[in-house]
């Protein structure tokens, strides 16, 4: 699947979006942006995904934060600020950062030691984002839990969520919950799935925490996303688009560019309207072979697998740069 430099967007594995608060339309329009993890970032891939239309991205903390082979200080910080010089030289915000996750830095562990020792570790990752300047801080709920513990891990990690929040606050950034995958309740005999899991766990754990948390959907975790989107409304900060089944991580591109996932995009993009999110004008319906959504800067177009092959629109950018888009 290519993505051409002009403005005609076929399809991004992530839409991240933005503050109402700091548009000045009513509605602000979906921002597009990539998840990429900080070892793959240099100055060159950054330009070819903003000449692609890509104008924001989410790092992924694994490349600077790891038990196993820890880095320096010295190194962590060098590599950060090279980071943000590189993403600033080619026009691009760093939106997002996706914190790390495991069983050892689980914030939910019941065991109180690893729970405040992951806690440290999340506050050490805080400090070094006022280099990046993230405006988003995505954190994962838990890691699997154990059997019938449900009930003390979401207390745990609301006592996480609400240290490390003014932490989040203090650098001018949102601190938000992703969902987690688990269409079935038990992983295996020693494990369930982690929290999050549903539209109604969701809705749970964020009765439960400060409203200045924020709700962040992976729509490759869960069957009908557009349930999800629908329950957090106006608190849904951030968007991981990817098709799937609900069941595996799948992280398919779209339907039917791709050709798999059971996501409805229609529904899905109904919801996100009504949240606040929504495209200059959209062209088709739910029946369309073919729907094409205005996003000002960037033409979206979802063709049936049939009329994207018949009308091959690819062929009116032959003379432009073809990128790649899983190269990016």
């Amino acid at each position: 699947m290519f993505t051409q430099i002009k403005n005609f967007l076929v399809l991004l594995m992530v839409i991240t979006i933005a503050f109402p608060s700091a548009c000045k339309t009513k509605y602000p329009p979906l921002r597009i942006g990539n998840s990429i993890g900080i070892k793959d970032m240099n100055y060159e891939r950054l330009k070819a995904m903003k000449d692609a239309g890509i104008d924001c991205i989410e790092i992924t903390t694994g490349g600077f934060i790891s038990t196993k082979k820890p880095k320096t200080d010295a190194e962590i910080t060098e590599l950060l600020t090279r980071t943000k010089l590189a993403a600033d030289s080619a026009g691009i915000e760093i939106w997002s950062i996706h914190m790390p996750f495991g069983k050892d830095i689980d914030i939910s562990q019941t065991d109180e030691t690893i729970r405040k020792n992951s806690v440290a570790l999340h506050m050490k990752v805080l400090e070094f984002c006022k280099i990046i300047q993230p405006k988003i801080i995505l954190f994962h709920p838990s890691w699997y839990l154990g059997h019938n513990e449900r009930n003390e891990r979401i207390a745990q990690l609301v006592r996480s969520v609400n240290e490390l929040n003014p932490k989040v606050k203090e650098l001018g950034a949102k601190m938000v919950i992703e969902n987690m995958l688990g269409y079935e309740l038990v992983r295996n005999e020693q494990h369930e799935r982690p929290l999050g899991r549903t539209v109604e766990e969701v809705k749970l754990i964020m009765k439960q925490l400060p409203k200045n948390v924020y709700s962040a959907i992976d729509m490759n975790h869960i069957d009908n996303p557009e349930l999800l989107i629908q329950a957090m409304g106006k608190r849904l900060k951030s968007v991981h688009i990817a098709d799937g089944d609900g069941r595996h991580e799948c992280h398919y591109m779209p339907n039917p560019c791709s050709g798999k996932g059971d996501n409805d995009w229609i529904k899905i993009l109904k919801e996100l309207y009504k949240a606040g999110y929504h495209t200059k004008q959209v062209e088709g319906n739910q029946n369309s072979t073919w729907i094409l959504m205005d996003y000002n800067d960037i033409i979206v177009h979802i063709f049936s697998k049939e009329d994207r092959l018949f009308y091959d629109l690819e062929r009116m950018w032959t003379d432009g740069k073809q990128i790649d888009v899983n190269q990016l």
